[in-house]
């Protein structure tokens, strides 16, 4: 998981990243082969749900 307003998009202006909806909010989740199910059990630990 990244935050991509600190880290792949840091160096672009307020107004670029707000044209590009790179939101202070945003979080990028990058996933791979893993199964649905289990990506989602996961992320329903880590956020406590």
């Amino acid at each position: 998981m990244t935050h991509p307003a600190t880290t792949t998009h840091q160096r672009l202006s307020d107004e670029d990243k707000a044209r590009l909806g790179i939101t202070p909010g945003l979080l990028r989740l990058s996933v791979g082969l893993e199964d649905a199910q289990d990506l989602i059990g996961d992320l329903r630990q880590a956020l406590g749900n």
